[in-house]
């Protein structure tokens, strides 16, 4: 212990990031204790990454089995194909429970201490613990908040948590409603879209921006909405937002032009998914006692070494990382983000490096990307005087994505011109999220293309896509 604290470090919130600084707050030396109110492992091992790539996994197997057209190509004949919702459901429970197990294990092994309750700061280096026996105050020579993210219900839809719900209830799998409708075609939009129509239901995809996949590289979005959407029992409609939406059986869907806010449309539906994206759980923190404001997105502001700031100044041994930051929400982010605040915390001065964290969606097939999309980088080469240059290649000329039947993706890397230094990579493709971790490793040691086109990829294999790429971009 340090200068008679209880603890090293109190990590509020036991989820992805929280767990992630834990163990790597032990391995430093540090006397640790983790505070949790409701489900270890938080949003991804309860109720975002785990259960449904389950869920993906599962519906992705539906979807290729039914697929008579691919499997005769491939010389095979599958009979009629039946699965049972509730056992896939079961699926995705029981990987839950496994991996939420495994998690607390890691921790208790390690001697960890769990404090479950909810915490909130008491002032500098200190916490308060509401727990069903009563308050109790704990000091800590650092404090790090991992509270995590809620999924974000806008204005006039109300939610029942049956036939209209967000993912939170959506990874259940409680029903399988004929006909759907999907609030947003981001991450969630995208991966839920993929499991409703793997097994049977009938969809509309409302988007209240003026393209569908707005978040993602342009190139890799035409294509992905051509196999995603276009070719799937979808319908879109796009510029129009709900404007009001009322369960019950029907649900209704008050819908109206995004710009003009004028009605034009009423739909009724079997249930209604709400995939507008989440926002930071950063209430009752406490974070008052401690000077600190919100931003008005109700972030916790934070430097890159994950340093809670107030007014722009450090606010001494408390750090803030995950999804209540803001910066990257992404689990894989926030347990990064965990390291280097412990790091800090140890004196071991680390900044995170977001242009080379990977994301994904695991569709069938899979969306991933790392860095910046052209437009971004175009923006940039203008403020600091660089041409940017894109190269493509697509999987119809990857032998082993023609071996495979999967034919349909596409590989795009942005660089510099002048340097030839890696600014983004994007795939749309089969494995596209194992994909692009070569590229990731480019863009964290800041690799240029003529470097990457001289590297050696074994034949035939789908990493030949970013080796064409690569190739392309120098010739």
């Amino acid at each position: 212990m340090n200068q008679g604290f209880d603890y090293d470090l109190v990590i509020i919130g036991a989820g992805v990031g929280g767990h992630g600084a834990a163990l790597h707050a032990v391995s430093c030396g540090l006397k640790t204790a983790i505070i949790e109110a409701y489900d270890m492992g938080g949003t991804c091992v309860n109720r975002g990454c785990i259960p449904s790539k389950a869920l993906l996994a599962a519906s992705g197997r539906v979807r290729e089995l039914r697929d008579a057209h691919h499997l005769k190509s491939l010389g095979i004949q599958v009979g009629n194909v039946e699965f049972d919702r509730q056992a896939i459901a079961n699926h995705a429970d029981n990987l839950v429970s496994k991996i939420q197990g495994d998690l607390t294990n890691s921790l208790q092994r390690l001697k960890v201490d769990i404090i479950r309750g909810w915490g909130k700061l008491a002032g500098t280096q200190k916490v308060t613990v509401t727990t069903d026996s009563g308050d109790k105050t704990i000091t800590a020579k650092d404090i790090i908040l991992s509270p995590g993210s809620i999924p974000f219900v806008p204005p006039g839809i109300e939610v029942d948590g049956k036939t209209v719900f967000t993912s939170d209830q959506g990874v259940k799998l409680e029903s399988l409603p004929d006909w759907i409708a999907i609030i947003g075609s981001g991450y969630i939009g995208l991966e839920f879209s993929d499991i409703y129509s793997a097994l049977g239901s009938e969809i509309t995809m409302i988007e209240a921006l003026n393209q569908l996949m707005p978040g993602f590289d342009r190139d890799i979005a035409k294509l992905a909405e051509r196999v995603l959407i276009t070719s799937r029992d979808i319908e879109t409609k796009v510029g129009i937002y709900a404007k009001k939406i009322i369960p019950g059986s029907p649900v209704v869907i008050e819908l109206a032009d995004f710009k003009t806010k004028e009605d034009v449309d009423v739909i009724e539906v079997d249930a209604c998914l709400v995939a507008t994206g989440r926002i930071p759980a950063t209430q009752n923190l406490g974070l008052e006692s401690v000077g600190v404001e919100l931003d008005r997105r109700n972030f916790i502001p934070v430097n890159d070494s994950m340093a809670v700031l107030s007014a722009g100044e450090i606010v001494p041994h408390l750090w803030a990382i995950g999804d209540a930051n803001g910066k990257m929400m992404l689990a894989h982010a926030a347990s990064a983000q965990g390291i280097v605040a412990v790091d800090n915390i140890c004196g071991k001065h680390r900044e995170i490096d977001y242009r080379s964290i990977p994301a994904a969606a695991f569709t069938h097939p899979e969306i991933s990307y790392v860095g910046m999309t052209e437009t971004a980088a175009q923006d940039l080469g203008k403020e600091s005087g660089f041409e940017v240059g894109t190269a493509r290649t697509y999987f119809k000329g990857n032998s082993k994505a023609l071996a495979e039947g999967e034919a349909d993706g596409i590989a795009k890397v942005v660089y510099r011109q002048d340097t030839g230094e890696v600014l983004g990579v994007h795939i749309f493709g089969m494995h596209a999220s194992d994909l692009i971790h070569e590229a990731s490793a480019a863009i964290a040691n800041r690799q240029s293309v003529q470097t990457l086109a001289h590297l050696v990829h074994a034949h035939p294999t789908l990493s030949e896509v970013l080796d064409e790429a690569y190739k392309r971009a120098v010739s």
